[in-house]
């Protein structure tokens, strides 16, 4: 009996010291942060940092529209006007099927965008900064217009400088 206790006590002291030994391991988390602080000069950028990441024009089964997107930009030029237009040309939404796309109609501060860049607030409303309003509305779809789309609109804004006067 005293051989048993002997060989078995010291096998349960390694099977609690192994234990202990798995336990006490280690744990790791990485934070990534970001920060964007705009210059005083000039800047454009929506209010809501998560504007834009992942957008849903949502469907509305009834009327047979998409819901509209919209955000507000804050803009500023302390040296002139600020422009914008679309990237690439006019947005559409596209489901792999360049006939099937639906166009997008997107608007700034008022302003219809397109592929030509085009004043969105003057001079005088840009010096101290403006939030304006980004609106984004999709055509009715057709009876055919069916399934997942995307769309990437890639919004551009230019600082201008005021023109000299003459």
């Amino acid at each position: 009996m005293f051989k048993k206790f002997a060989i078995a006590a010291p096998l349960a002291f390694l099977a609690l010291n192994a234990s202990t030994a798995f336990a006490a391991g280690e744990a790791n988390h990485t934070v990534n942060i970001k920060a964007n602080i705009p210059t005083t000069v000039f800047h454009a950028q929506p209010r809501d940092p998560n504007f834009g990441r992942d957008e849903t024009l949502t469907y509305n089964i009834v009327s047979g529209e998409l819901a509209p997107l919209s955000a507000i930009y804050d803009l500023k030029n302390t040296s002139g006007s600020v422009h914008a237009y679309i990237e690439g040309g006019p947005a559409v939404l596209f489901n792999g099927n360049v006939a099937q796309n639906i166009p997008l109609t997107t608007t700034l501060h008022g302003i219809e965008l397109t592929g030509t860049p085009k004043e969105v607030v003057n001079e005088a409303d840009s010096t101290p900064g403006v939030g304006a309003e980004l609106r984004i509305v999709a055509a009715k779809p057709t009876a055919t217009q069916r399934g997942a789309y995307t769309s990437a609109v890639a919004l551009v804004f230019d600082a201008v400088p005021p023109t000299p006067a003459p």
